[in-house]
């Protein structure tokens, strides 16, 4: 049984920081490439930013250069820090296997001006 927990969100001020975690189960994570994805009211959900297995990573570009993705293999869980939080960011985040259509509950960040 697949499980993806995601944690770390919360209310922040624009320009704060965040980290988000990602605990799985259930997949064999360090041959995953994995993905964080938002959704925002009334919008899409959309790509984030993914990490492949080896650790290569690519950003959405309203995030490149705020969000960095990382992986710990060991703890099967994938990470994404952000900074320079801007209230645009507000969303609800989800982590999930790039490949798989296993979805978490979610986290909701948002982002005060």
């Amino acid at each position: 049984q697949v499980q993806l927990v995601e944690s770390g969100g919360g209310l922040v001020q624009a320009g704060g920081s965040l980290r988000l975690s990602c605990a799985t189960s259930g997949i064999i994570f360090s041959i995953n490439a994995m993905g964080w994805y938002r959704q925002a009211p009334g919008k899409q959900r959309e790509l984030v930013a993914a990490i492949a297995s080896g650790g290569t990573a690519n950003y959405a570009d309203s995030v490149k250069g705020r969000f960095t993705i990382s992986r710990d293999n060991a703890k099967n869980t994938v990470y994404l820090q952000m900074n320079s939080l801007k209230p645009e960011d507000t969303a609800v985040y989800y982590c999930k296997p790039v490949l798989y259509g296993y979805w978490g509950q979610g986290t909701q960040v948002t982002v005060s001006s």
